[in-house]
């Protein structure tokens, strides 16, 4: 957690806030909020319904004008606002912003790099098209106008705050830079391969809603076709799974 709070706290950019939500923790993160606390501009300690419902208590006390969350693990690059605050001044209609990211494991060695797909609401459907989560930046007004996450869904509401968004006609857009540090490692989510089950369940959801019909028969085989089309695209993210693994269910 230190390492989160740190890299925070080495970014250059003005008149931001840094809010730290924990529902209580007893694995010493207290004790380090409790040290960086004359550093942060609200601290909530206060039990919530999960991640979703601690994140929509961590922007209620946001005052700013782009929102960004960062879990314990993972850590932002140096000058990563910097590079996101000139983006979306330079591009008024932007309501997201997603980047790319490194996956590092938890002795900090970087071991692939991961890049967001521009959001295309039929890739995304099919599972196809991913935005990094820690990479991603979202306008405070377009994140109100559509009520924050839903709090019910606890494998990923990361993904579907994007489809409301999405949804509500917000322009969802993708910078070329390396934003932050995903740490994948066996306890985590992405490195365990956890919750199965309920993974395939929102996917099989957020399917439905984006195309407005449920799974066929024939769609395993467009969703194949697709694949290939994303790895044409982006020719070097295809060699770096290739050559040094993929990011989901990876452990040491």
């Amino acid at each position: 957690m230190e390492r989160a709070l740190a890299s925070v706290l080495r970014q250059r950019c003005a008149n931001w806030e840094y809010i730290v939500v924990d529902p209580g923790s007893t694995d010493g993160s207290r004790d380090i909020i409790e040290r960086y606390r004359a550093s942060l501009t609200h601290v909530v300690y206060e039990g919530d319904e999960g991640p979703a419902d601690g994140l929509n208590k961590g922007f209620a006390c946001a005052t700013g004008d782009i929102f960004c969350y960062l879990n314990s693990d993972d850590e932002f690059e140096p000058r990563a606002f910097e590079r996101v605050a000139s983006f979306f001044s330079s591009n008024p209609k932007t309501d997201v912003v997603c980047g790319h990211a490194w996956i590092v494991d938890r002795c900090d060695k970087r071991l692939r790099r991961v890049w967001s797909d521009p959001y295309n609401r039929t890739l995304v459907a099919y599972g196809v098209a991913i935005q990094i989560q820690p990479s991603t930046f979202i306008r405070a007004d377009a994140f109100r106008r559509v009520g924050g996450f839903n709090i019910r869904n606890r494998i990923s509401w990361d993904s579907e705050l994007l489809c409301d968004l999405n949804s509500s006609g917000a322009r969802i857009d993708t910078i070329d830079e390396f934003l932050s540090l995903y740490r994948v490692h066996p306890s985590s989510i992405t490195g365990a391969a956890l919750h199965k089950d309920l993974a395939a369940e929102q996917g099989s959801i957020r399917f439905e809603r984006l195309m407005g019909r449920p799974w066929g028969p024939w769609d395993r085989y467009i969703k194949g076709v697709m694949v290939v089309v994303r790895q044409l695209r982006n020719p070097q993210a295809f060699f770096e799974r290739l050559f040094r693994g993929k990011v989901y269910g990876r452990s040491p």
